[in-house]
Parts: structure tokens; C-alpha cells; sequence
């Protein structure tokens, strides 16, 4: 009882501490002292991934709209094709898409053959990659590769294809990389022992996701390290608590009790289409992008005291690579 009184507390204190903040009354409020916002992506080309619907659709429009082309990148054909039906009837051209399972460590590889012929073909390199995929599964599913399928499609597949498109030249000078984090990350440390859990006794989909989510944070630090010279701006962005079709199916009893506060979609993207438009210098080390300002990445002392580093978790991520022939 003692034990879980205490885990009640604990979940109360977050709520408390995040929910005026994350929700869509935080939103609103800071949006009134924000200057008039309205960006051109004229000559660039976007990469989303999980651009079907949710996030990935509202930065999918967003570009169109500003006057980029965008890759759609996707598992599911029929929502591509579905999302490829909205824009050409609202007028909105340029888009094209792929069909990729990044739970898949080769169908991500395949989709970076693509993309690299297609820059080789055209000239047409890539502007801005939002690391948008990612999935909170209760269930334990362990892909045909052997890796539980929410720490690839979370994680893993994301460093894959940025790294590989960093080295083949797609993404280069002048680029950003901007992945889609959580605010679950704050609850837990950086530990790559608990990223690919295939274990059925010890896999907790919830536990899982925040831990990608942490990684997300620690990796764009890593690649902003490592990449220096590159050119490349890296951003994780926290997008605040959105009322998205992953959410329904995998937070049902977070939702109900939060429904009339969530964000809408395009309130959720809004960060990430305005570091892509803004390209704003950032405090060293690790932080995390809200609400169009720098946030800490800690807010709780023990998740400082990691035994991993952002070198570690990249060592981590190359080492699954290279066991599976990337």
C-alpha cells in the first residue's frame, strides 16, 4: 500500500506540474504574445516520416502551404493515398510518398536507397527531416529482426536513416533534422538496457516509450556533437499533449479524463514548423524545443544521473545496426 500510494503521488505531482502547461490552454495563452507567423519553404524539400495523419499530416500541409515539396513517408498505402487525395483537392502540390514499415531495420534501408537515387536523379536534396514515426505499444511485438517493434520504429530506424543520409550527402549544409519527442521523457533517465526489452516479463509498453523518448533527446545531442561541421541543425521538440489517433488507441483512460484540454494537431506541430522556418541557435548541451523556446531536458534530478551518455546510446544504436548488415 505504502508502494503504491507513493506511485499515486508521483503521477499526481507530474500532472500537476505539466498539465496548465502541455495542454492546449498553455498553448493558446503563449500564442497571444507570439508575432504573426507566416513561413516560406519556397525551393525546399521536406522528409516526414509517420506523415499519414496526426503530427505528420498538419508538417506535411504546413510545408505545401509554404511552398515546399514533401515526401510522405509512411506503413500504411491506403492513408498515403487518402493523404495524397486531401491536398491535391485543396490545391496544394508537391507531394509525393513512401511507403516504409520503419518497425523494419531493411525496409528502412530500402527507403534510403530510394531517397539517395532520387537526390542523385534530381539534384533535390533534403531541407528538412522531421523524425515524426513513433508508437506506444502495450503489447510486446518482436519484429522479424528480433528487435521489439516500438524501439525500432521509436529509435532505432530514426538514427538509421539520418545517419545514412547524413553520410550519402542528402542531408547536408543548410539542412535540419527536428525529431518529435515527448514530455513522458522527463519521468525517466537515459538507459539503453531498457530500450529494446524483448523479454515478455520485463516489457511495460509505457515504460518503453518514455525510455525512446528520452533517447530522442540525448541523440539529437550526440548528433549535434558529432556532426559540428556538417552544417546540419538538430532539434528534439516536445510537442505538448495532442489529441492524436496514437493517443486514442493507446491512452484511452488518458484521454477521456483529458479530452476538452488536448491539443489539436496543428497546435502540436506548430513547434517544429517554426524551428524549420527559424532555424534558431540553441543552448549547448541537451534541451528540448516547447512552445517555440529552449526547455531543460531535466526537470527531476534522478533522470540526470544516467550511467549512459549521448556517445554511449549512439555506440548502442550502430552496434544493432551493424548486427543487422547496415
Amino acid at each position: 500500500m505504502p508502494a503504491q500510494l507513493a506511485r499515486i503521488a508521483k503521477v499526481l505531482a507530474f500532472y500537476g506540474r505539466f498539465l496548465p502547461s502541455f495542454t492546449q490552454p498553455g498553448y493558446r495563452l503563449r500564442h497571444m504574445f507570439w508575432p504573426r507567423f507566416a513561413p516560406s519553404f519556397a525551393g525546399q524539400h521536406w522528409l516526414v516520416t509517420g506523415g499519414s495523419g496526426g503530427l505528420g499530416r498538419e508538417m506535411v500541409l504546413a510545408a505545401l502551404r509554404g511552398g515546399a515539396t514533401v515526401t510522405a513517408a509512411a506503413r500504411d498505402p491506403a492513408k498515403l493515398a487518402a493523404l495524397a487525395s486531401e491536398t491535391a483537392a485543396a490545391g496544394l502540390v508537391g507531394l509525393d510518398t513512401e511507403v516504409c514499415d520503419f518497425t523494419s531495420v531493411a525496409d528502412t534501408q530500402r527507403l534510403v536507397e530510394r531517397l539517395v537515387a532520387r537526390a542523385a536523379g534530381t539534384g533535390r536534396r533534403i531541407d528538412v527531416l522531421m523524425g515524426n514515426v513513433g508508437v506506444l505499444q502495450d503489447a510486446l511485438v518482436t519484429t522479424p529482426e528480433g528487435h521489439e517493434a516500438s524501439f525500432v520504429s521509436n529509435i532505432l530506424s530514426h538514427h538509421q536513416l539520418v545517419e545514412a543520409l547524413l553520410a550519402r550527402g542528402t542531408l547536408g549544409a543548410g539542412a535540419a533534422v527536428i525529431e518529435i519527442t515527448s514530455g513522458g521523457a522527463y519521468t525517466v533517465p537515459l538507459a539503453t538496457a531498457m530500450l529494446d526489452v524483448t523479454d515478455p516479463a520485463r516489457h511495460d509498453g509505457v515504460a518503453a516509450y518514455t525510455f525512446h523518448k528520452r533517447a530522442q533527446i540525448s541523440l539529437v545531442a550526440h548528433r549535434r556533437a558529432a556532426h559540428a561541421a556538417s552544417g546540419v541543425a538538430f532539434y528534439a521538440m516536445h510537442p505538448g499533449w495532442v489529441d492524436t489517433a496514437g493517443v486514442q488507441r493507446s491512452l484511452p483512460r488518458f484521454r477521456k479524463l483529458l479530452r476538452p484540454l488536448l491539443r489539436d494537431a496543428r497546435s502540436g506541430a506548430d513547434t517544429a514548423v517554426w524551428l524549420a522556418a527559424q532555424r534558431p541557435a540553441q543552448p549547448a548541451g541537451e534541451c528540448v524545443w516547447f512552445d517555440r523556446k529552449p526547455r531543460p531536458a531535466h526537470v527531476y534530478a534522478h533522470t540526470r544521473n544516467a550511467r549512459d551518455t549521448p556517445d554511449s546510446l549512439a555506440a548502442f544504436l550502430r552496434a544493432r545496426l551493424v548486427a543487422r548488415g547496415v
